[in-house]
This record gives C-alpha cells, structure tokens and sequence, in this order.
C-alpha cells in the first residue's frame, strides 16, 4: 500500500515490512500528519494472534552477536580486551 493511496472508514489493510506483518482496521481520517501517539487512535491492530506470537518468538529467538547499536566504535583499549578474549 503507498502511502498516497485514499483510504476509508472500516476499510482493513495489511502491513508488510521486512520482518513484521500486521493488519489494520481505519477507525477514522487524518487530514495532515500527525505524530504517532495521535495516530494510533485512528487505526485498530487486528493481526491474528498466530502472527503475533510468531513475531514474539523470532525476536526472543534472534540474535547476532554484533554489538548493540547507538554504542559507538570502541576505544583502542576496548579493542585490545576483545581480541583477547577472542583470542586473535
């Protein structure tokens, strides 16, 4: 669905992205953007509770190994302690 497309009361969608799929019932019309808090009184989520705990699983079950993001590269001394436990 693009976002310019015209949509209606009680009309229902389904929302893909990459890794969550959810559908959605249109309560009521927005004229402008609007923050997401005042959106979502605007929508009600009726995705089955099949994808649900699918979604709750796969994130419980994933995960890389990376650092976490927002962390930043580490120091020179950060590098050295990981290596070493690494043991390169």
């Amino acid at each position: 669905m693009k976002a310019s497309k015209h949509v209606n009361i009680g009309e229902e969608y389904e929302v893909k992205t990459e890794a969550k799929r959810w559908r959605i019932k249109v309560t009521g019309l927005l004229h402008n953007r609007v923050a997401f808090s005042e959106a979502i009184k605007y929508y009600i989520d009726i995705t089955p509770a099949e994808e649900i705990e699918r979604l709750q699983f796969q994130s419980a079950s994933f995960h890389t190994g990376k650092r976490l993001s927002k962390i930043g590269r580490p120091t020179k001394k950060q590098r050295r302690d990981m290596d070493g436990f690494l043991g390169e």
